[in-house]
């Protein structure tokens, strides 16, 4: 499709460019915007767009939401309370932990997310570059002066000051600036689709940590259903349902090395999980808009920052190993990216920002996800753990990186010191 804006609108200059509209760029520019930047926000596609995602907000994504403002936005979606835990032939309800973030959290189509987050950078005075794919780099000796977008109408060159790279988990820009990924650690592979349902008000998120194939072969992955509510404005009614019924995000996610690939067909094990809590959901038609994503985890790149630009979200892999999740730490890193604006050579500072904030967890957690991509590790941690609701609350902290510097109980302490411990054995650290 071809709705970008004519070439007259398209500015040559800015304080600061972010390159990327997702949930982490677009926040990047909503809060330079409020901090008084001539902010352009550039994206290769047109909004609103969908992405491949699960939808669902972590209370550490919600807190998020909230420091950005857009509390509004979640006041008429699901508020899901917590998780409802499936395998071998137990199920155990989590609450969300109470604490330094909110006692629940959410869920959001990114066709309307996106969007979302983007209007209110637009609002807030950012100028959206739409239709404009990065395609190559100006550099001023050891500065990135300018990226050049190939558009409907040929190249366009944006000079600006500081970038913010947060175009995605493939990273192009990123690329051309020396960002290496490295898959030898966790990495995961998933794949969502969208379902019609009545029990798409429900208050909790659904998670299976026992994923089977159609030939009921275990699988290194756990399916989710987050519900989306009655879904009755938006871009998101196009999606066909019957009446009286609400719409849930279903999905498979699977983890990976290079030593050990996911050879799954992500597809048909989507189609036979949605069979298999069809009953339970109340789910009333066939999988659709089907999607799937390769997802780079636990900060495995290098490359993260020059002297005037820095990655954020996705293009500095800053997604969770244990459970997928990118939004929180995508809104989170926008926010400390911006911190940094005008405060001279990013090179070593961001990198020591990202290791400071996520290094630890990142570390342990993608060691953990390294033992899950082998399937006979899952039932001997998964069996008996889901037999003990204080475990699993446990593990659904940990799992939703929950754990803040200031808490100082036992499972914090630890969980920071498997992360020392992981970090010195590390072949390559996060974001090393």
């Amino acid at each position: 499709m071809s709705t970008a804006q004519p070439p007259t609108d398209r500015p040559d200059t800015a304080d600061v460019l972010v390159v990327g509209a997702g949930p982490a760029g677009s926040a990047a520019a909503a809060h330079a915007a409020a901090a008084g930047f001539d902010v352009v926000l550039a994206d290769a596609a047109v909004f609103p767009r969908d992405k491949t995602c699960g939808d669902g907000l972590t209370p550490r994504a919600v807190a998020e939401m909230s420091t950005l403002g857009l509390d509004g936005l979640l006041a008429d979606r699901p508020r899901l309370n917590g998780l409802e835990l499936h395998g071998w032939g137990r199920a155990v309800y989590v609450p969300w932990p109470s604490g330094h973030f909110p006692s629940y959290g959410s869920a959001v189509a990114r066709l309307e997310l996106d969007d979302a987050i983007r209007g209110l950078a637009v609002t807030r005075g950012a100028r959206m570059v739409s239709g404009a794919k990065a395609v190559d780099v100006e550099m001023d000796g050891d500065r990135l002066g300018a990226v050049t977008f190939a558009t409907d109408d040929g190249p366009h060159t944006i000079r600006a000051r500081e970038v913010i790279v947060a175009d995605g988990v493939r990273s192009g820009l990123g690329k051309l600036l020396g960002r290496q990924w490295h898959r030898d650690t966790a990495y995961g592979v998933a794949a969502r689709a969208y379902v019609p349902s009545t029990r798409a008000d429900a208050t909790l998120m659904g998670s299976h940590l026992e994923l089977r194939g159609p030939d009921d072969t275990l699988l290194p992955g756990y399916g989710w259903v987050f519900p989306l509510g009655a879904v009755d404005s938006g871009p998101m009614t196009a999606v066909a349902r019957p009446k009286g019924h609400g719409l849930l995000n279903i999905g498979v996610g699977a983890l990976a090395t290079s030593k050990r690939p996911a050879h799954m067909a992500l597809r048909p094990v989507l189609e036979h999980y949605a069979r298999m809590v069809g009953d339970e959901w109340q789910i009333a038609g066939d999988p659709v808009r089907i999607a799937s994503a390769l997802l780079p985890m636990g900060g495995a790149v290098s490359g993260v920052a020059g002297r005037n630009w820095m990655l954020i979200g996705d293009a500095a892999a800053c997604v969770n190993p244990l459970n997928g999740e990118g939004i929180d730490y995508g809104l989170e890193t926008a926010r400390l990216a911006v911190a940094r604006l005008g405060a001279g050579d990013h090179t070593d500072a961001w990198h020591a920002t990202l290791v400071e904030h996520y290094g630890l967890a990142f570390s342990a957690a993608r060691r953990l996800a390294g033992l899950l991509t082998m399937p006979q590790t899952v039932p001997i941690l998964g069996r008996p753990g889901i037999r003990s609701q204080r475990l699993m609350s446990l593990v659904v902290r940990v799992m939703g990186n929950l754990i803040t510097p200031e808490d100082t109980d036992l499972v914090a302490r630890a969980w920071r010191s498997a992360g020392r411990v992981s970090t010195k054995v590390d072949d390559v650290p996060p974001f090393a």
